[in-house]
């Protein structure tokens, strides 16, 4: 379940102590390399171990991309704490949390089509309030929609922060088991779309270059994403 005020699209966030710091190695993304591939990484403390936390400047900006139900929204909830280490607030923007205010104020045999483009309306406008709060910001995003990064990417520059990507990959009948579990799925035709936006991702990636507009790309398999205790601003 989504804690209630954790979210810039519904409420208002309220500062918490941090976390606990997270054991394992920590990489800092973009500090010395664009790209970080850490699929495959082993879960234990030898040379090419997962890394326990992934730590960003504070103030900047970070999407996590993946396929519906790759756990996306699972590892933002888990590992991104509420404030950073100064104290401030940490934003995470969620477009499911949207959704699921809406449907606790609606009455449940309307269809979700119906009020969906209010959803999206109201979650693009969190999005930007978040934005202009100028602390760090976690997006959830599945990556179909190229304009949403461009947007990120664009006023990240005109606040003089950076844009990074988290990307969750995950096999597509891991995905569809992931909708299954949560009981709320995508069509098969907007499956196959995010699909290929993803594939089209990864090969980016893949080749060393973050997605257009990123200054750090991070590859995440299940089992690293797992390892992941932590995704910090400092």
């Amino acid at each position: 379940m989504h804690g209630q005020g954790t979210y810039a699209t519904a409420h208002r966030l309220l500062p918490t102590p941090p976390g606990r710091v997270p054991s394992g190695p920590a990489v800092r993304p973009g500090r010395r390399a664009p790209v970080h591939d850490l699929r495959g990484a082993a879960p234990g403390g030898e040379a090419g171990a997962a890394p326990g936390e992934l730590r960003y400047p504070a103030g900047d900006v970070l999407v996590a991309s993946g396929l519906p139900g790759s756990g996306k929204s699972t590892l933002i909830n888990r590992a991104v704490p509420l404030v950073d280490e100064t104290g401030a607030v940490v934003m995470r923007v969620d477009s499911q949390h949207t959704r699921e205010a809406w449907e606790r104020r609606l009455p449940g045999w309307l269809p979700y089509a119906l009020y969906r483009p209010l959803v999206r309306c109201a979650h693009y406008a969190g999005l930007r309030r978040a934005l202009r709060a100028e602390v760090s910001v976690v997006v959830h995003d599945c990556g179909a929609l190229p304009w949403v990064r461009r947007w990120l990417a664009r006023d990240a520059r005109r606040r003089g922060r950076s844009l990074h990507m988290v990307l969750l990959d995950v096999d597509a009948t891991v995905a569809l088991e992931g909708q299954a579990a949560r009981g709320r799925g995508v069509s098969g035709y907007a499956f196959a779309r995010h699909l290929r936006a993803m594939r089209r991702l990864v090969e980016r990636i893949e080749r060393g270059r973050p997605p257009e507009g990123c200054a750090s790309a991070v590859l995440l398999d299940r089992p690293a994403a797992s390892a992941l205790r932590g995704i910090s601003f400092e």
